[in-house]
């Protein structure tokens, strides 16, 4: 049977699964996905966890917190002054505690985004953004079967 090497391509059903057990991503009430390894497409620890398994395997595999998408970083919340926004963005725009706001990278050729945490009183026009990955520093479980190996 074929084995994952890297740059292999793939058709496989998935589940990623979050600390509590609900769906993040599931293909297998779907269409299988397709993909090439290292492509970027899977988190690179996952990626590796998938390396020497073969065509028709089922597994579940456990991430620990942080493996998948690193550790949550206290560096990567930052409080922000809302004129910095107003600056970027639109100058009308209200926002709410849970909001994604994208911001433009230093160089303005792509966007990285930040998840509202915090608003200061109106007075004091601050706003506290955390820019970790979502899923940082979380368990996860992510549960495969491999359909296809080329």
């Amino acid at each position: 049977m074929p084995q994952v090497q890297p740059g292999s391509f793939l058709t496989l059903h998935y589940r990623l699964a979050g600390p509590d057990g609900g769906d993040i991503v599931n293909t297998f009430n779907d269409k299988p996905a397709t993909l090439s390894l290292g492509a970027g497409e899977l988190a690179p620890a996952i990626e590796s966890r998938l390396l020497g398994l073969e065509e028709g395997t089922r597994t579940t595999i456990a991430l620990e917190p942080g493996e998948a998408f690193g550790p949550r970083s206290p560096d990567m919340v930052q409080k922000l002054k809302l004129a910095i926004l107003r600056e970027m963005g639109d100058p009308h725009e209200q926002y709410s505690v849970g909001d994604v706001v994208q911001f433009p990278t230093p160089d303005g050729r792509g966007s990285f985004a930040g998840v509202l945490r915090e608003l200061g009183p109106a007075e004091e026009d601050w706003a506290v953004f955390d820019f970790n990955h979502p899923l940082a520093g979380q368990p996860l479980t992510f549960e495969v079967q491999l359909i296809g190996v080329l």
